[in-house]
Parts: structure tokens; C-alpha cells; sequence
């Protein structure tokens, strides 16, 4: 797979779960840079600075926890970054500098709210299990998604399925970037809960004439 490259840069694996969520609202952040925050931006900020900390490793038992480790894809073109990776020890695992014995990576992304019905959460984890598989050439097979809504952690295995969609969902995104490419928006339910509703005004996308436009703004 080769990807012509803007300016030598990885696109942001984060940005899966912006691209499934509304392609659109992806390319407004991720090309045109523009960004508004929201109460669930801010919610979400909040709880993955506590689990983020590059300079926090310990270990227990069998098992080595590390938060905040950089991770990349030559293949996908993305880099990013886990909240936690936890390392089980396994005689079938890999090494691990500076620790003795061998283990199997397991990545644990945390989410506020609770599990939602698209699977842009399952694809992000899913693109961190790719990330680790490439970086440490072993099998990732299952990762966790930590919802602070429910206090529960969801086992996710990582499916051919999950695998093919994450592969299609990163050839678009690069295409996108490649051309600098902004779809038109497609208005639905999920309009309502995002941050960008004002800067995107999808109504503008599906062609509203100017008078349709002016007179629906003097009316609200």
C-alpha cells in the first residue's frame, strides 16, 4: 500500500472515530483545522489526561501496565497514541526492553458515556491492536474499551471483519487528505451532538439558495 504523503505527516488514528462519526466533521478538523469544544470534548479530555501519562509504567504481578505509548502504522499511515497497554506475560509473547520474561500486548481505550451504536470506538481500538502488531511484529487478538459511564470493561476481539473496515476507513481518510478533500454533509441525528454544527452548516451543503438561507436566519 503506498500513500502519496502530505508533507511527511501520519494522519491522527483519533481521527478514525471523527471519520466514522461524520467524514465530514473529520476533514473540518483534520484538514481545514477548525475545532470547537463541546461539554462531551471537554468530558472526554478530562478522563484521558487521567489515563494518559508517558512517564507511568508499573508492574503487577504478570502483567506490565504502560500509559500514554506512542504507536504508528508505516502501512495505515497513522500515528497515535494508546491511553493504556497492558502486557500480559505469555511464554508465546514478545521481549520487552528492560523487563525480563515475554509478553502479549493488550491496548484499553477509555470512552465517556457509554457503548455506542456505530462502531467507531471498536475501530479505534482496532487500529491500536494494528499499530502494536506492526510495531512489536506479534498478534494483537483482543483489546478493552473502558466506558466511564457504566464503569465497565468491554473485551473487543480484533475480527478480520474490524480489521478490513479499519483498512477501508484509513484509504478513505488518506484520499481525503491526499486531494484536501471536504464532502458535503449529511444531516442526521448525530448533527445535534457535534461540536462543529455552527462552523459545518450542513443546511448550507444541500444547496439552499441564499433567499431560502437569509430568510430562515431572520426567522430564528
Amino acid at each position: 500500500m503506498d500513500y502519496k504523503r502530505y508533507d511527511d505527516t501520519y494522519l491522527l488514528l483519533s481521527g478514525i472515530q471523527h471519520f466514522q462519526f461524520c467524514p465530514r466533521q473529520w476533514t473540518l478538523i483534520h484538514i481545514e483545522q477548525q475545532w470547537v469544544e463541546n461539554v462531551r470534548t471537554i468530558e472526554g479530555q478530562a478522563l484521558h489526561q487521567k489515563a494518559d501519562d508517558p512517564f507511568q509504567r508499573e508492574k503487577r504481578k504478570e502483567k506490565l501496565i504502560v500509559r500514554g505509548m506512542a504507536i504508528k502504522s508505516e502501512q495505515l499511515n497513522i500515528s497515535g497514541q494508546c491511553d493504556v497497554v497492558e502486557f500480559i506475560e505469555d511464554a508465546s509473547g514478545v521481549p520487552i526492553h528492560g523487563t525480563p520474561g515475554t509478553f502479549i500486548p493488550v491496548p484499553v481505550e477509555y470512552k465517556r458515556g457509554k457503548p455506542k451504536v456505530n462502531p467507531a470506538d471498536e475501530l479505534q481500538l482496532a487500529a491500536q491492536a494494528m499499530c502494536l502488531e506492526e510495531m512489536l511484529l506479534c498478534a494483537v487478538p483482543i483489546g478493552y474499551l473502558y466506558y466511564h459511564e457504566t464503569k465497565h470493561r468491554h473485551p473487543i476481539p480484533i475480527t478480520k471483519e474490524l480489521r478490513d473496515l479499519v483498512l477501508a476507513t484509513v484509504t478513505k481518510m488518506n484520499d481525503y487528505y491526499s486531494r484536501r478533500h471536504t464532502p458535503r454533509a449529511k444531516i442526521g441525528p448525530h448533527c445535534k451532538s457535534c461540536s462543529l454544527q455552527e462552523i459545518c452548516l450542513p443546511r448550507l451543503t444541500e444547496r439552499e439558495s441564499v433567499a431560502d438561507y437569509m430568510n430562515r436566519r431572520l426567522w430564528e
